[in-house]
């Protein structure tokens, strides 16, 4: 089972997945994609850690996604990736201050790698990402890429997942699959 859960900040879509995660009685893995640059962002994730069941397993991996899901999947098991656009950003930054023309294609050679691996997965993932398609056209080069190619990846994970759940004001929409 593939769940993908999209929602702007703010929108309750951790929240719900950690639910949908703590609810299936399975053991759960936590896969956490931020990497802590700055005050504010280290707050968030001392926020989200403190959230979290203290029994969850927890992997920190910015990078190379789809390598540890292969790593850590089995069966009677829950994967929690939060969150994809954290892990596109830092994907994008890694091709931007790279000079190699192999790191210079990471963000298209671990997005494929993701698409191949995940139906593939014995264990129920939750997928996690900012759906960033709602707002204005941005004006910098690096932030129009960074939407486009989040737009790319959820439509195509949104093909691959059993449930897509849109979250606003803390609420679920359905947009795909049964609501549990």
């Amino acid at each position: 089972m593939i769940r993908l859960i999209l929602g702007g900040a703010r929108s309750g879509k951790s929240r719900l997945a950690e639910k949908i995660a703590q609810d299936s009685q399975f053991t759960v893995s936590y896969v956490a994609t931020a990497q802590a640059w700055d005050a504010e962002m280290q707050s968030r994730i001392l926020h989200h850690q403190h959230q979290r069941p203290a029994d969850w397993a927890v992997y920190e991996e910015p990078l190379h996604l789809a390598d540890l899901l292969e790593k850590i999947d089995q069966p009677e098991h829950v994967i929690l990736v939060d969150c994809l656009t954290l892990w596109m950003s830092n994907l994008l930054m890694a091709n931007d201050q790279s000079t190699s023309s192999v790191a210079s294609n990471l963000q298209a050679i671990e997005c494929e790698k993701l698409f191949k691996v995940l139906p593939h997965l014995q264990a129920n993932i939750i997928l996690v990402s900012n759906e960033t398609g709602l707002g204005v056209v941005p004006m910098g080069e690096i932030t129009r890429k960074f939407v486009d190619e989040s737009g790319r990846l959820h439509q195509q994970l949104g093909q691959l997942a059993d449930t897509v759940i849109f979250c606003v004001a803390g609420f679920p929409m359905y947009l795909k699959g049964e609501k549990e």
